[in-house]
């Protein structure tokens, strides 16, 4: 998923603020202690997602798919005063060590950490949202934007990654596989969906940025 080559992707990171070292932790122990370290968000796109969740200062930020906890952490910097984050994963043997990261981090009382079926959980939520971020199982993309969208705010901000699949996006439809053609599907429907403004950022796997209209 990385598509530039490794000197000019160092030479980003090393003019981007650094990880805290509490992240800078969590990226260590998650590659070197749990399954498919791929997922991590990582160090410029963590700092992506805190750039937007700073500039947005939002009230309620909803993230499905939390991992280790990363992403929820560098969204989280960016609330504003009494704001909270909701972030969802199905993963419960991950639940003690990501509640301990957002106890360290200081987020316990800011971060809603359920554990469960996002498609389950989002209708028992009662909140609009400011900010979605969206990173769980691929094949639920489309749902989770049609069942998210109501949800946001005019002039909110949706944003999904893995768009880019590791390059796969660019493979004629036809021959392409079928979660190749998922993630192509997911794509084509948010930029002819007139409703939102959206952006296709080419950052590590892709990161889809979508403004719903007001």
């Amino acid at each position: 998923m990385d598509f530039l080559p490794l000197q000019l992707i160092q030479y980003v990171e090393q003019h981007t603020s650094p990880e805290t070292p509490l992240l800078a932790r969590i990226n260590r122990e998650t590659h070197a202690q749990v399954l498919q370290p791929r997922m991590l968000s990582g160090h410029l796109q963590g700092r992506t997602l805190a750039t937007f969740s700073r500039m947005l200062q939002p009230l309620n930020i909803l993230e499905i798919g939390t991992y280790t906890g990363y992403s929820a952490i560098c969204l989280a910097e960016g609330l504003r005063e009494g704001g909270k984050l909701y972030t969802i994963d199905v993963n419960e043997e991950l639940e003690d060590r990501v509640r301990s990261y957002f106890a360290e981090a200081g987020l316990t009382q800011r971060i809603d950490y359920r554990i469960g079926k996002a498609l389950d959980i989002i209708p028992q939520l009662d909140v609009v949202f400011d900010l979605v971020f969206i990173d769980a199982d691929k094949a639920n993309n489309a749902n989770y934007y049609d069942l998210v969208f109501d949800r946001v705010r005019p002039g909110g901000f949706m944003i999904i990654d893995n768009v880019l699949w590791s390059g796969k996006v660019t493979n004629q439809y036809d021959a392409a596989d079928k979660d190749t053609r998922l993630i192509q599907d997911l794509n084509r429907k948010i930029h002819e969906d007139p409703r939102v403004e959206n952006l296709l950022l080419p950052i590590r796997d892709g990161l889809m940025i979508a403004r719903k209209k007001g």
